[in-house]
């Protein structure tokens, strides 16, 4: 696999319960990520996605592995992340209510990183913050409005000027449109790729929803309990999916004509629990819901192998 813009190797996230006891949130977690795509990162509530998202930011300081950015490393034990990284990778938060500091208006948060980084000189902020608010399609009367005065799709497009006012190369962005109506999710994710394509940015985008998924990103990597099951392109995902978690999941995926439902593989109804991330199963983690197990599934933890250019499956049936 070549060199990536980002390079996450063998990541582990334990949280502590007791002595002996960890919540395994994230397991031994390889990502590339190239400069200029969009990754999507995809699994149910609880599969570690997050948790990667901010083990990059460094909100959490790995238990063990690397990540590697723009080729500095950037998970020393001994320092935290540097002026250079804390500029170049910003991250947009699922709720944008509780990632706005209710006591500043508008001009006064997006003034903050612009002041931080020296984008601009301080006579040349109020134009920038106009710059931006356009960018991200807010009128330049929303610089005097404090969060508490606007809606929530409001409130997230100015977490994302937010994340833009520091000319970032790498965006993290976490369910950026999971908490938001219907009406106003098409509009944010159109607003988000056309940045993207501009901006030549580098986006890793987190959600639980395959549908959003095929639209924004040109690769997708799905979690379950911890590990990654499986990467690709997105293509190649959509019509060729191997791991049995993914089919589960694509299978699910609500659809409005005969010709989409086609498409999709063979409607899949998962049993079984979904196993706490304290109590893994021994081999592999998917076993107490996998249809297709064998012996050998209850014993050995597969690893993950390269099945066609690009595409990456870690299970034993291939």
């Amino acid at each position: 696999m070549e060199q990536g813009f980002l390079e996450i190797k063998d990541l582990k996230m334990y949280f502590p319960i007791n002595k002996t006891q960890y919540v395994r949130a994230v397991d031994g977690v390889n990502i590339s990520i190239k400069q200029g795509e969009v990754l999507g990162l995809v699994g149910e509530s609880g599969s570690g996605k997050s948790t990667i998202a901010y083990t990059i930011m460094g909100m959490y300081r790995q238990t063990s592995g690397e990540i590697i950015f723009n080729d500095e490393v950037i998970t020393s034990k001994t320092k935290g992340r540097s002026k250079s990284f804390r500029k170049n990778a910003q991250i947009v938060f699922q709720d944008p209510g509780s990632s706005l500091n209710e006591h500043q208006d508008v001009r006064q948060i997006l003034s903050l990183p612009l002041k931080v980084h020296k984008i601009v000189p301080k006579n040349q902020i109020e134009d920038k913050i106009l710059e931006i608010l356009e960018m991200v399609q807010l009128p330049s009367d929303f610089m005097y409005k404090s969060p508490n005065s606007i809606g929530g799709g409001e409130k997230q497009l100015v977490s994302i000027a937010r994340a833009l006012c520091a000319n970032p190369k790498f965006i993290i962005l976490d369910e950026p449109t999971s908490s938001l109506d219907v009406s106003i999710q098409a509009k944010i994710l159109n607003m988000l790729m056309t940045i993207q394509k501009e901006k030549k940015l580098t986006y890793l985008f987190i959600t639980h929803d395959m549908g959003v998924m095929r639209n924004v990103s040109s690769r997708v990597a799905i979690m379950y309990l911890g590990k990654i099951c499986e990467i690709a392109p997105t293509e190649t995902f959509y019509t060729s999916p191997l791991h049995p978690y993914t089919r589960m999941l694509l299978s699910a995926i609500p659809v409005v004509s005969e010709e989409e439902e086609a498409l999709k593989p063979k409607k899949i109804i998962p049993t079984g629990e979904i196993p706490s991330p304290v109590n893994v199963p021994e081999g592999c983690s998917f076993n107490t819901r996998c249809y297709e197990k064998r012996d050998i599934c209850m014993c050995e933890d597969p690893q993950m192998k390269e099945i066609s250019p690009g595409h990456f499956v870690r299970c034993h049936l291939y």
